[in-house]
């Protein structure tokens, strides 16, 4: 299903499952959740073809990787020193940088916390800013009554309890609900539910599997996800509440490197602004946005729902920075 060259990476005090493949400039290219290296099976051959090599981990937490078992462990510094140690390890001097998701927040704080190594940095589907407080993020206000994913994570055990009970049916209802084959605006749906729903009451789950998911592929996910488990990959959501705390010197500091950005165009993830999309406020923090593209018609699984538009600007933004 995934026949790729894996390497157990060490770096940062730990060890990282990680795709290496190709020669050139090292392009390291980071999942979000609940997702792992297999999410970018459509781009990593026509990177490679490219001119570059790739390095595309299971990130800490993730099947294959170290779990540690403190929930601070994953907090965002953590998260970008394990990537900036991914070059060294391979024997570069520095890197370009590419997530989707939470991977796309860890390659923008890379971006912030490695500026001598990091020359390059694309965001797919979750933009850059920095805000004075996070607390938005998991109480929306006025919404304290409400059912949100994020706040749902927080307390240890609840979420992974109920999730772990039927993989299949959580990474299903996952990738359904905030995909563009959905019903637009289903991901933030979730808001109608009362505080006390669990996370599949405010999914939605398909009759069918969408068309950019085979049944193969779901059990691939299917199957590294009840391997690891969920407690490493919610952990991350836990370290929300002190991601300014471990990076205070970010609080005014500007993305230099080159940049990109790219995201579907019914992704809810960048309506978490009510007033203003979350893209265009980011605008002000990349001091060198070579381009932002939103795709139509797609929603937050760009590399698979839409995988040759993305591919196609993945390349645009290498080729540029290269």
């Amino acid at each position: 299903m995934f026949d790729r060259n894996f390497e157990q990476i060490q770096t940062n005090g730990i060890t990282l499952k990680t795709v290496v493949e190709g020669e050139g400039p090292l392009v390291v290219l980071l999942h979000g959740f609940p997702q792992s290296s297999f999410l970018w099976r459509h781009q990593i051959d026509a990177i490679v073809e490219a001119g570059f090599k790739v390095a595309v981990p299971n990130q800490r937490g993730y099947e294959g990787s170290d779990a540690p078992a403190e929930i601070n462990a994953y907090n965002v510094r953590e998260l970008a020193n394990d990537i900036a140690g991914i070059a060294p390890a391979l024997g570069y001097d520095d890197f370009i940088v590419i997530g989707h998701d939470w991977g796309s927040l860890v390659a923008w704080h890379t971006a912030l916390l490695h500026e001598d190594t990091c020359t390059a940095v694309m965001g797919c589907s979750v933009p850059y800013t920095r805000a004075e407080s996070v607390d938005a993020f998991i109480n929306p206000p006025g919404l304290d009554d409400q059912f949100w994913y994020m706040r749902y994570f927080q307390e240890p055990g609840v979420a992974e309890a109920e999730m772990e009970r039927d993989v299949r049916a959580t990474l299903l209802a996952t990738y359904y609900t905030i995909s563009g084959d959905s019903s637009s605006g289903a991901w933030m749906a979730q808001l109608t539910h009362p505080k006390g729903s669990g996370y599949l009451d405010a999914m939605m789950t398909p009759e069918a599997l969408p068309p950019w998911l085979s049944e193969e592929e779901l059990a691939y996910h299917v199957k590294q996800m009840e391997t690891s488990g969920l407690r490493g990959p919610i952990n991350w959501y836990r370290c929300i509440p002190i991601l300014n705390e471990v990076t205070p010197e970010l609080s005014e500091k500007k993305i230099a490197q080159p940049s990109a950005f790219i995201a579907g165009g019914e992704d809810d993830v960048l309506k978490y602004n009510p007033e203003t999309p979350w893209h265009d406020l980011m605008r002000d923090w990349l001091a060198d946005l070579r381009f932002l593209e939103i795709i139509p018609g797609v929603g937050h699984w760009i590399q698979l729902e839409a995988p040759e538009r993305t591919t196609q600007e993945i390349l645009r933004f290498l080729n540029e920075v290269r």
